[in-house]
């Protein structure tokens, strides 16, 4: 897999952050840990994964699992997190909380956890967006072609000043900056063809 980075910030070097980004692909976790590479993080993940074989083996070891059904599970992701944030890891979270199976959806809203996350640790939100990724690796098989992912590493959006209270309005602040970068590339690309 190709990917650059277009009009992108540089994140400061091993600083902590809650990494989002929008979910559309089978690929998103490899190219989040391509493109973070220099940020050490642990994603949250769906449990079920974890019963996949071979890769559920790797994927238990490297995420904070958690059984979307399970009140108690749910609450564990905020302990866990808190243990590896204190470690000085930034946690990423796909905040859509899955991928959606209309092909045609362009963002899902997302949930709080991961906004939540960010104000009680006072860490930065780092928004990035995958531009591509459902038309060359979809969640469907036998779909998809070769191809060069796009990747916009959003500025960091500051949370040391908001209480619990600003979450709903800094999810949609980070769902509304994502979504307006794919809509606007969506139109640059029907444009050219």
């Amino acid at each position: 897999m190709r990917f650059s980075l277009i009009d992108s910030c540089k994140p400061q070097k091993n600083k902590s952050y809650i990494i989002i980004a929008n979910h559309t692909s089978m690929l998103d976790i490899m190219l989040m840990v391509l493109v973070a590479k220099n940020n050490p993080f642990v994603f949250v993940g769906k449990a079920e994964l974890a019963k996949i074989p071979v890769f559920g083996f790797v994927y238990k070891r490297t995420c904070i699992l958690v059984d979307r059904k399970d009140l108690k599970s749910k609450k564990n992701v905020y302990s866990e997190a808190h243990e590896k944030i204190t470690s000085e890891l930034s946690v990423c979270i796909f905040p859509e909380g899955g991928v959606n199976d209309d092909e045609s959806a362009v963002l899902d809203p997302f949930k709080d956890g991961a906004f939540r996350l960010a104000i009680e640790h006072k860490l930065p939100i780092l928004p990035i967006t995958f531009y591509g990724l459902k038309d060359f690796f979809p969640f469907v098989l036998k779909k998809g072609k070769p191809g060069n992912v796009l990747v916009k590493i959003h500025e960091p959006i500051a949370t040391e000043s908001l209480s619990i209270e600003d979450k709903k309005d800094l999810n949609a602040a980070c769902h509304d900056l994502i979504l307006r970068q794919l809509t606007t590339f969506r139109a640059e690309q029907i444009k050219e063809q």
